[in-house]
């Protein structure tokens, strides 16, 4: 199991769907070559510099913080069952309830509507709070998801960070 990024009162408590098996094998959240969390979170304007997963605990200093909905590490996120998503989805909500984030940034749009049974959910600011607290969906950055390259990934990241 790989540790969450994560203290009370951040500005965004950004949510993996669950960890690869680079990121179990390494303790670092988007570990794996080609994920474009990390390039993308720089771009946007959330980090000074493009930081590498193993400085992953300098996101606090700025406000920013990691989980995952999911903690079962596995190879690609369609190996996790629908009962696990919604076994993340309530313990997800108590540790929102718990950490009070201003911000719960779910990264994937699919494991966000199957966890919460919320169909209808497209990328972007939420009506529905999670633990009481606003809800933005990101798009899933694994270079699995070709649907989206880093720019459009990006300016996706943007848009979070203008809304705070």
């Amino acid at each position: 199991m790989i540790a969450d990024v994560i203290k009370p009162g951040l500005d965004v408590l950004f949510c993996g769907i669950n960890p690869g098996l680079v990121s179990e094998a390494t303790g670092h959240h988007f570990a794996r070559p080609g994920n474009r969390f990390w390039p993308a979170l720089h771009s946007s304007g959330f980090t000074p510099y493009q930081f590498a997963p193993a400085e992953q605990e300098k996101l606090l200093d700025l406000g920013l913080g990691i989980t995952n909905v999911v903690a079962r590490p596995s190879a690609q996120a369609a190996e996790l069952t629908i009962d696990e998503m919604k076994q993340g989805a309530v313990e997800l909500t108590e540790k929102v309830e718990r950490y009070s984030p201003k911000v719960l940034a779910v990264l994937g749009v699919t494991v966000y509507r199957a966890a919460f049974g919320r169909k209808k959910a497209q990328v972007g600011a939420q009506q529905d709070t999670v633990g009481g607290v606003r809800v933005w969906i990101l798009p899933n950055p694994s270079g699995l998801n070709a649907h989206w390259q880093l720019p459009a990934l990006a300016e996706e990241f943007r848009r979070l960070k203008s809304s705070l």
